[in-house]
């Protein structure tokens, strides 16, 4: 490729996609450095929750998948769900929103080129990529939770207080699902995600701060175990983590930081790909305005509500006194539970 870009997109996972898409859409002139072939599987609940589903359809995409209608509490007898009043979710295999994604970027003309972006050069005027040839006027980072970009430019955060870390890991069972709601498992030292994703398959992810073998933690929700013989396993275990990564900004001149490399919280509430989506519109709106310094302030207002329920609920779940004591308020405030739920989705 030659010549100078608008956009060159570090990373294409589904914020880096949804950002190709839109500039294209914008009339931009966007290329995609992404190493990894296609489709990409990464460790991820895969529940598409009803904002995600709402991005994608601006997008003109239907990624295929289960249906959710909610989301269920879990913890031991007790039991509370919240359905989604604003149309559903989607459980869909990680592999199956990429490749819808890809496809499009591909069908919109956009070059996806086997690239690593890992340095990068600037001035007032642009961006230059040492080692793949590419320049551009803007660099999108959107490679991740731990952003290669993010990490050179010094964008890195550390994290604060004395939290242990908390990972995420997930399977597959080829098992019937039980229920159209995502269920969260609430144990001692984890949660358990079950997602229905097809007539005959569920994912489990397990959000933790143990470093112990998916079975092993597995074990902690004997109930949900009963259900998921290890025979039924169809997929290797995949892992992703420490999960809370902090960004200084999301505009550094000329790179502007989308997805997970923006900052990231926690898989708790399910809201990755939705922020990642939403992010990706409101940057690429603003480069096409001419207003890339408003991306900032767009990142944190469209943002906000989340990062602020997501930390709540993360501290809470931090804390031994109080973490045993989130299933059973909501179940004695449903309608806070379906307004909280609902307020994410």
């Amino acid at each position: 490729m030659s010549g100078v870009h608008d956009l060159v997109i570090a990373g294409g996972g589904p914020a880096g996609l949804a950002t190709a898409l839109h500039a294209a859409r914008a009339g931009l002139d966007a290329v995609v450095a992404e190493p990894r072939p296609a489709p990409v599987d990464k460790a991820c609940g895969e529940g598409l929750m009803p904002g995600a589903v709402r991005s994608l359809a601006r997008l003109g995409l239907e990624v295929p998948g289960h249906p959710l209608t909610g989301i269920r509490y879990v913890q031991e007898s007790r039991q509370v769900q919240a359905a989604f009043r604003y149309g559903p979710g989607v459980g869909a295999r990680r592999t199956a929103l990429h490749g819808a994604l890809h496809r499009a970027v591909l069908d919109a003309g956009v070059p996806v080129l086997p690239l690593r972006v890992e340095d990068v050069r600037q001035d007032d005027t642009g961006v230059r990529l040492p080692g793949t040839g590419l320049r551009a006027r803007w660099l999108v980072a959107a490679d991740g939770l731990h952003s290669p970009v993010r990490r050179s430019l010094g964008l890195g955060v550390p994290a604060r207080g004395a939290a242990a870390p908390r990972y995420g890991l997930r399977r597959h069972y080829a098992v019937a699902p039980w229920s159209s709601y995502v269920e969260v498992h609430w144990g001692a030292q984890a949660e358990a995600y079950v997602t229905p994703l097809g007539p005959a398959l569920v994912g489990v992810a397990l959000l933790t701060t143990r470093r112990a073998p998916f079975g092993t933690q597995l074990e902690g929700f004997p109930e949900l175990a009963a259900r998921l013989p290890a025979e039924a396993a169809v997929t290797p275990v995949r892992g992703a983590g420490p999960l809370r990564q902090r960004a200084r900004t999301r505009v550094h001149g000329r790179v502007l930081l989308v997805g997970d490399a923006a900052g990231y919280i926690d898989a708790l509430t399910g809201e990755g790909v939705s922020l990642a989506l939403i992010g990706a519109e409101a940057l690429v709106a603003n480069v096409r305005r001419g207003t890339p310094g408003c991306y900032e302030a767009d990142w944190r207002r469209t943002t906000r509500r989340h990062r602020l329920l997501t930390e709540l609920l993360v501290r809470a779940r931090s804390q031994p006194a109080l973490a045993f004591r989130i299933t059973p308020a909501a179940t004695r405030l449903p309608r806070l539970f379906s307004a909280v739920v609902n307020a994410l989705a």
